[in-house]
């Protein structure tokens, strides 16, 4: 069976705060070297599946930027498939993306192209590993129009997500979008597999209803189960999670941190590919202690550090007595002397001035200290658990040297003056 590999990499992820001020939510960094989208790509390569078609919308630059040709992937080519980005455009009668299904209907003839058998459709910003060749065999044995994978997640959760509910033998008899009080903890994990021709009919259907949202888990998959097409749950028993919220981003990296990790990105089988830079080896200086934690290449750890349980991106610096506790720093940010930084998360190139204290411990919740991409924060300064700053701050931008937990502050510059 010929499969073509749909992955949707437009979301525009609102609720990811600074990460996404300027970058899709697939692009945002994970790990120290990865990006959100390294996963679902990696699994398809390690799948056997080398026909792929990304099809993006909002802020695409750094993602088209990381995937280029897609070397790193071994999707660098034309004759057996290979990676093809449909970035977004307007044409007669068409507008922007209005949903997920939409976003595949205006693609749909470009998609359909070389005539494929099945088409698998993929969300770009969730964390997991996934043969989809083996879902491949389960959708062809049980002679599926549509196989959607499941996981069970915790009861309280559920309510996030499509809920799916199928008799003895897996076959689909409901579908719910994101019920108040769902009936189950079996959800749809944004990964499709449908026949073409279905999918076909299913969206000219869903572009002809004036009512509808053009959305898979809203529109498509409810309306495919309430007219009796052939819908079976392939369920899906490892990690994973739908890197939807800041809380839930940080939570996936003290997950991989964890000395028993529910999902490794160390195992040799399945190896998460990735576009990497160039850079020294890790530097880590006298005096320096780290536990739990991740480095990546180009880092510069200063003696008398403290770095536990957090990662460190491509070329950060801690220069000495900086202490860093459960945080996430991104690329070549710079921590200076006895600053600390706790639950926080530092967006690329932010620089951190001397003594400073950025984040907190709380004891009853998780409240994430956030700074934006290129921010500047002078010396002695302290922010609030919560406390949010934008991108392109710089020391004039701050009200003070405390900045709360309910302020998001952002430049007061013109753009062109960035």
């Amino acid at each position: 069976m010929k499969t073509r590999t749909v992955i949707l990499a437009g979301g525009a992820g609102a609720r990811m705060g600074v990460l996404t001020a300027k970058r899709t939510k697939p692009a945002v960094p994970f790990a120290g070297r990865y990006r959100l989208f390294d996963f679902p790509l990696s699994n398809c390569v390690n799948s056997d599946l080398f026909d792929v078609v990304i099809v993006a919308q909002y802020r695409p630059h750094s993602l088209i930027d990381h995937i280029r040709a897609g070397a790193p992937w071994d999707l660098d080519r034309d004759f057996t498939g290979g990676v093809n980005i449909y970035t977004p455009y307007t044409a007669r009668y068409t507008g922007w993306y209005s949903g997920t299904a939409d976003a595949i209907q205006q693609n749909f003839g470009f998609i359909k192209s070389n005539k494929p058998d099945l088409i698998l459709i993929l969300s770009g910003d969730h964390i997991y590993a996934m043969n989809y060749e083996k879902m491949i065999e389960y959708h062809t044995s049980k002679q599926a129009d549509v196989t959607i994978a499941t996981v069970e997640v915790p009861v309280e959760e559920a309510h996030r997500f499509g809920i799916v509910g199928t008799d003895e033998l897996g076959q689909v008899t409901s579908f719910v979008e994101k019920p108040a009080n769902p009936l189950s903890n079996q959800v749809n994990m944004g990964v499709y597999l449908f026949n073409c021709r279905v999918l076909d009919l299913a969206l000219w259907e869903d572009n002809k209803n004036q009512d509808s949202s053009h959305d898979f888990g809203k529109d498509i998959l409810p309306a495919l189960v309430n007219t009796g097409a052939h819908i079976f749950a392939y369920p899906n028993k490892s990690y994973w999670v739908d890197v939807g919220t800041v809380n839930s981003y940080w939570q996936a990296h003290m997950d991989v941190l964890d000395p028993n990790p529910p999902f490794t990105l160390h195992d040799p089988s399945w190896v998460i590919h990735t576009r990497t830079e160039e850079r020294p080896p890790i530097a880590i200086r006298p005096g320096a202690y780290f536990e739990n934690s991740f480095l990546c290449e180009g880092c510069v750890i200063e003696g008398s550090t403290r770095i536990v349980r957090s990662v460190l991106s491509p070329g950060v610096h801690v220069k000495a007595g900086a202490q860093i506790y459960e945080s996430i720093i991104l690329t070549d940010t710079v921590i200076h002397e006895n600053a600390v930084v706790r639950r926080s998360i530092l967006d690329k190139r932010v620089n951190i001035g001397e003594g400073s204290q950025v984040g907190e411990v709380l004891p009853d919740r998780l409240e994430l200290a956030m700074i934006g991409k290129n921010s500047v924060i002078p010396p002695k300064t302290v922010i609030e658990a919560g406390g949010v700053i934008w991108v392109d701050v710089i020391p004039s931008d701050l009200p003070g040297s405390v900045i709360k937990a309910s302020d998001h502050i952002q430049t007061q510059r013109s753009p062109y003056e960035i």
